[in-house]
């Protein structure tokens, strides 16, 4: 019998999924993962790029059964997957599996959800079709990092893998055909660091297109194009170009029982995920010791060598910039006891008790917690008095992981924050809907849509 390529092992899997006995764990972290997306697409959605990509892509819209987020506009499902897929990634609130320094909601949930709304499928096939998504991309993540990210954004990259995987369930597609929708979009797949080392909106972008991407794999599957199943691990496949040493074998091991998505970290900060853990140490060393910004002469951080490569910038500009900078995201947290949405609106660059702290912390690589990434993201956060008191706090993970995750309870009161604002009463409704998406006959009945944004 011929030896599986990864590809095939993984189509097996999504092709199989329909029928399979899915633990009611995976499930509720499956409902919980949909419910932090459109936490965070709401919100971007009212921004650009999202907004901007109306216009880039008008002909797409106002015609189709998908709908954009959270205006509740009609477009084609390929339309639909780019802009909420971009609107999902902006605001720097997406969910992330650690292990892969991957973003997998942004990519597999608007694919599905496009598609489920466009056939007209069940809540169930949705739900099912969000876990395809996650456990191959998931896996494919953790196998080509962590050296795949020295210079390829993951989200970008394995991205389109989960949308192929999870539009490939929702349009029911045979293990051969999934094979082939994978197989095309590991030679579509694409996104460079570089795109969010500035002040551009190319990473919320990366997150659409691979969605969309995924999305138009499927498709062409089903349509009977096919592409290369050894894609994955051939001499000059996506694991040798973009990685190095890619153990192949383990990434598929325990496929349909061991189940990535629960170890989905959702956040608790709006902004790069490699600031969390210095944000957390920092808070806690000043809500315990009643710290305020007068008393701070100094802080040093140390983490570990990517939180310092993408986030040492310690004078941002934009808010952009700021939610790449430990510096000011430390300053944020302690001048003004969160870093969420409002941490970065024009107001809060210019506040001078943010940017006074920022200036005081001194950011460089810890070696323990460097040892110890990608599986954990850490840091220690050492804060000096100006009357010469010295606190020190280690955060050995950061809030929101899957060993120290939010609660039910914490994600909704997130969702509620994010999304009241843009949706009005209608937050409430969309919530409850959500917890229960997998008994909706089809997805027509999730109230999505604020009335005053419905012309776009």
């Amino acid at each position: 019998m011929a030896v599986k390529s990864p590809i095939e092992n993984f189509a097996g899997f999504v092709a199989g999924l329909d029928k399979a006995d899915m633990p009611e764990v995976a499930r509720h972290h499956a409902r919980r993962c949909v419910l932090d997306w459109f936490a965070a697409t709401v919100p971007g959605g009212v921004l650009s790029p999202a907004t901007l990509l109306q216009s880039a892509v008008a002909e797409d819209l106002d015609r189709g059964r998908a709908r954009l987020i959270p205006s509740g506009r009609r477009a084609t499902a390929r339309a639909a997957a780019l802009i909420n897929g971009a609107a999902s990634h902006t605001v720097e609130f997406d969910d992330i599996y650690r292990d892969g320094l991957f973003h997998p909601g942004v990519v597999v949930i608007p694919a599905a959800l496009a598609l489920a709304e466009d056939k007209g499928v069940s809540g169930e096939v949705f739900l099912r079709a969000v876990i395809a998504g996650y456990e191959t991309a998931n896996r494919i993540a953790a196998a080509v990092n962590p050296a795949h990210y020295d210079f390829w954004h993951t989200t970008a990259t394995v991205g389109f893998f989960g949308a192929a995987a999870a539009s490939s369930a929702v349009l029911g597609l045979s293990a051969s055909q999934t094979a082939h929708a994978l197989a095309s979009a590991g030679t579509m797949a694409a996104g460079l660091q570089q795109a969010f080392r500035a002040e551009a909106m190319s990473k919320p972008l990366h997150a659409g297109r691979a969605a969309e991407g995924g999305l138009l794999a499927a498709r062409m599957a089903e349509a009977g194009i096919t592409g290369a199943l050894d894609i994955l691990d051939g001499a000059a496949g996506f694991g040798a170009a973009m990685s190095r040493n890619v153990d192949w074998t383990a990434a598929v091991a325990g496929l349909g029982t061991d189940w990535t998505i629960e170890r989905t970290t959702q956040k608790n900060h709006a902004a790069c995920g490699h600031v969390h853990a210095a944000v957390d140490a920092a808070w806690e060393i000043v809500t315990a010791n009643g710290l305020a910004v007068g008393d701070i002469a100094r802080i040093e951080v140390g983490s570990y060598a990517k939180s310092l490569e993408i986030c040492g910038n310690a004078d941002p500009k934009t808010a952009f910039e700021a939610k790449f900078s430990l510096p000011y995201c430390v300053g944020a947290a302690i001048a003004t006891g969160a870093v969420r949405i409002a941490a970065f609106t024009p107001e809060a660059l210019a506040d001078p008790d943010i940017r006074a702290i920022a200036a005081k912390v001194d950011h460089s690589v810890d070696p323990d917690c460097e040892a110890a990434f990608p599986k954990k993201r850490s840091a220690r956060v050492a804060i000096e008095t100006v009357d010469g008191r010295h606190f020190s706090h280690h955060a050995p993970t950061r809030k929101g992981d899957p060993d120290a995750p939010l609660s039910d309870a914490e994600l909704d009161a997130k969702f509620t924050e994010l999304t009241a604002d843009v949706l009005g009463g209608g937050s409430d409704a969309l919530r409850d809907a959500i917890w229960r998406i997998d008994t909706m006959p089809t997805l027509a009945a999730l109230p999505v849509g604020a009335p005053a944004l419905k012309a776009g």
